[in-house]
This record gives structure tokens, C-alpha cells and sequence, in this order.
């Protein structure tokens, strides 16, 4: 019994660091999302049905289209070009950001 407890704190002692290693940072995010403001509102919601709004949306699939826009495996004339310029961290941390809304 006692390896499974200690097995047991130790898986949940990882998965706490790899969520923290993930996270990005709230306030960087907002900072970094003044360009994508003129488009998706600076609160997240877009004035616009044609962009979609990014306020409460979950950081995992913020951070998977950002990066497929990044890395050209999705494509948009307006989206691709604003999304080439991103690091990692700003790409978690803009996800942390529009997540947090």
C-alpha cells in the first residue's frame, strides 16, 4: 500500500509541474493581444460575426490554432500573417489570456 501512495503523490506531483510549465502568464497575454484587438475586440468579443470571439476559450485549442496558423498548417489571409511573428510563450500566454475572460 504504502507504493502506491508514493506512486500516487509522485504522478500527481508531475502532472501539477507539467500544467505549470504549460500555463501562460494572464497579464503578459493581455499586453500581447493589443494587435489582435482590432479584430477580436480587446475584451475578446468580436464586433465583427465574421471573427470569431476569443473570450472564455479554452487555452488548449487557442494555443492549437495559433500554432497551426503559425506553422502554416492553417492558413487565412488575415490570421497566418498575425500569427507567424509568435513565440511559444506568446502563443500560451495569449491562451491564458482570452481563456481567462
Amino acid at each position: 500500500m504504502s507504493k502506491t501512495i508514493t506512486l500516487s503523490c509522485a504522478v500527481a506531483v508531475l502532472l501539477m509541474v507539467t500544467v505549470a510549465v504549460h500555463a501562460g502568464d494572464i497579464i503578459a497575454g493581455k499586453a500581447r493581444s493589443a494587435s489582435c484587438a482590432g479584430c477580436h475586440g480587446a475584451q475578446g468579443i468580436s464586433s465583427n460575426p465574421l471573427w470569431p470571439n476569443l473570450a472564455g476559450q479554452q487555452a488548449g485549442y487557442l494555443v492549437k490554432q495559433l500554432t497551426a496558423f503559425r506553422d502554416g498548417s492553417r492558413t487565412d489571409p488575415m490570421m497566418t500573417p498575425m500569427a507567424k511573428p509568435l513565440t511559444d510563450e506568446d502563443i500560451r500566454n495569449l491562451a491564458a489570456w482570452y481563456n481567462s475572460l
